[in-house]
């Protein structure tokens, strides 16, 4: 395993540095302190590459792709290339192919609105050759400055273009998108602008607007304790709590000094992985956590990672660390003393123990990432590490105790096989965002369903010893442990069986695809969007003089389906929403592409480019009512004004009602 990662890394190093060394990119910005700027990007390719240019037809190859990011200018136009590209046939892909070759050169002029202005210019593309294709790549930051009256007019221009900005987006879709409410025709009613005004200081009229950030961090943190757990039963970490223990017991005299030594012992092994969760943070940051949770190629990779701990659990290989880290770590323990020494300690003990603990790790640095809160992954190390650090700590305590501990055996085997079940289990749920997210329906909900019972049932049949893997005991008798364990797997999976048909399975639908995606449902109790589009929501409360319930949802959102299955299936919840409301489902993660990119101004003065109908309405999400996590439910009235407070992820059925209810109560007072 160890040389194929290595492997596969020396190839992707190969790709690097050969879309580096077929094209190199130069950018320079012309026209600096003029009216009239203009960026120029060259490409200059090596001899027998062809570079794909801008408009290559669909079927062929990628074609090159520029992205700017602007503060204090704008762009005009599209890039144009200083000389027109070689058209000839490919017989492989039998479409006519556009590329350039030797040099080119791209300008894209810009409009400054300020006096200072920076653009972020951005190109990828690919290019190939008689031996292959690689992909490549440039990007450069440049700054200039505009004269001082152009600068004052531009500004002008753009205060203007900012106030007709929401009318673009509201009208962008009009066309497209009819009411979802069949024999309600909205034609006749006009998109209000006002509606995207922002209207957070309407909450405060209201009691308390809780906030969900306090309890994804908890489940996170109790997420990485039962991680702690499951890893201290490992044949990696299980023995060597007594002879770890012993040690400290054996080399200090005092009962009192063996404590302090293990509790040092425990509290580095916190730190190592604190630090470890910190590091994640770091390497991804804040903003782009939320990226992890719904990007395609993120959640591929974590459903290919979570595999690959599952087959490792399973006994195909072992995820080991390079042997020279711990030997390391071991002369540390040797050369130095005291305190210094128990951290070294515990620093080789994560080493030794990573080939059962690191699956369990990166299933818990996923799940965190899931969460787009940045600092979950320091969180859920945390709680993982407490877990594990805890029994040494209790030991040197109460050393009686360790004649107590089940003695190391074939069982520790079993459990890793079985965790490999359920990370194999898992991995579904990240391919199902992706697939979600994009609209693929490979992985519609009953594919998952019967995914997941295959896996449960084959689980069962491995704990009562039908089914044996590389390094498990032969089973000559089967306990009672593993029998009623083999039990419970047999009865979830029988209990899945009506999710074939469309039956809500509650206990899953944190996991499984949304029932929208049921090819075939005979279960009736599903409450459904009218609309899922904001304007067309808005038209149709004004058209049917009722209040608009907003449900800023997601399809990576694991709270949102919860709140699906726990409180929208309630019969008089549904009935509520579906007499009383218009209900507008938005997924923020939506990838479809809007019509046309719409630049907005963020609440912080920064420009940004809406690409995807999930980037409208997050904006819309920020912007109007100040929020950022889902679910996030808000009831408006014809105008856009709040009715009642927000209501985030809680599974509370009488705080929904009450919700509901105070919504129709203040939109009836309003009409009256």
């Amino acid at each position: 395993m160890k040389r194929l990662v290595l492997s596969l890394f020396t190839v992707m190093t190969v790709m690097i540095a050969l879309g580096q060394n077929a094209v190199s990119w130069t950018f320079r910005l012309v026209g600096d302190g003029t009216e009239n700027p203009r960026v120029e990007a060259t490409a200059t390719i090596a001899p027998g590459y062809h570079l794909y240019a801008i408009d290559n037809p669909a079927g062929g190859s990628n074609p090159l792709e520029f992205f700017f990011d602007v503060k204090g200018c704008k762009v005009v136009g599209q890039p144009k290339a200083n000389k027109q590209y070689t058209k000839e046939f490919d017989e492989d892909f039998e479409v006519d192919q556009h590329f350039y070759s030797g040099s080119v050169t791209f300008t894209q002029a810009l409009k400054p609105t300020a006096k200072d202005y920076t653009v972020n210019v951005e190109v990828k593309g690919q290019a190939c050759n008689d031996a292959g294709c690689t992909r490549v790549f440039g990007s450069k930051e440049l700054k200039g400055t505009a004269p001082a009256a152009a600068a004052a007019e531009a500004a002008a221009e753009e205060q203007n273009s900012e106030v007709q900005a929401i009318a673009e987006m509201t009208d962008s879709l009009q066309a497209n998108t009819p009411a979802l409410l069949p024999g309600v025709n909205t034609s006749g009613v006009e998109v209000d602008q006002s509606w995207w005004d922002n209207v957070e200081a309407e909450f405060k009229v209201f009691e308390d607007n809780p906030d969900q950030q306090g309890r994804s961090l908890l489940y996170i943190f109790i997420a990485g304790f039962i991680g702690g757990l499951i890893a201290l039963v490992t044949p990696c970490v299980w023995p060597m709590i007594p002879m770890t223990v012993s040690f400290f017991l054996k080399q200090n005299k005092s009962k009192s000094k063996s404590v302090a030594t293990a509790a040092v012992y425990g509290a580095s092994i916190i730190v190592i992985y604190v630090v470890l969760g910190l590091v994640v943070t770091m390497l991804f940051g804040a903003s782009a956590l939320n990226e992890l949770a719904t990007s395609a190629l993120f959640n591929i990779i974590f459903f290919l990672l979570l595999v690959v701990f599952a087959i490792s659990f399973m006994g195909g290989f072992e995820l080991t660390l390079p042997s020279s880290w711990t030997n390391k770590m071991d002369s540390k323990v040797d050369s130095t003393t005291g305190m210094l020494s128990v951290f070294f300690m515990a620093f080789t003990l994560v080493l030794v123990s990573f080939s059962c603990t690191g699956p369990i790790i990166g299933t818990l640095l996923v799940e965190a990432a899931a969460t787009s809160n940045f600092i979950s992954p320091a969180v859920g190390m945390f709680g993982f590490a407490l877990a594990l650090a805890l029994p040494f700590t209790l030991f040197a305590m109460f050393p009686t105790m360790l004649k107590s501990m089940p003695k190391s055996g074939g069982w520790m085997n079993t459990v890793k096989v079985v965790l490999g079940f359920l990370e194999l289990a898992l991995a579904l749920k990240f391919l199902s965002v992706a697939d979600l997210a994009y609209g693929w329906r490979i992985l519609d909900r009953e594919v998952f369903v019967s995914l997941w019972i295959v896996i449960f049932a084959l689980l069962g049949v491995y704990l009562l010893g039908k089914i044996t893997f590389p390094h498990d005991d032969k089973v000559e008798k089967t306990g009672v442990t593993r029998f009623l364990l083999a039990c419970i797997s047999f009865a979830f999976a029988v209990y899945m069986l009506p999710g074939l048909w469309g039956a809500p399975l509650k206990s899953i639908s944190a996991f499984s695809p949304p029932m929208s995606t049921q090819d075939f449902s005979l279960y009736e109790g599903e409450v459904a969007a009218q609309v899922d589009d904001f304007e067309e929501g808005m038209k149709l409360g004004k058209q049917l003089g009722k209040p608009v319930l907003i449900d800023f949802s997601g399809y990576g959102c694991v709270n949102c389906r919860k709140m699906e299955a726990a409180v929208w299936t309630d019969p008089e919840v549904k009935a509520t929403i579906d007499n009383d409301y218009v209900l507008v489902t938005l997924m923020v993660d939506e990838k479809k592409a809007l019509p046309e990119p719409i630049v907005v101004t963020e609440s912080d003065g920064q420009k940004r480019t809406l690409r995807t109908y999930g980037d409208k309405w997050s904006f819309l999400q920020r912007s109007k009512f100040g929020a950022n996590a889902q679910p996030f439910h808000v009831i408006v009235d014809n105008d856009g004004h709040v009715m009642a407070p927000a209501f985030v992820y809680k599974e509370d059925i009488p705080a929904y009602k009450h919700f509901l209810q105070t919504g129709k109560d203040n939109y009836s007072k309003e009409k009256k």
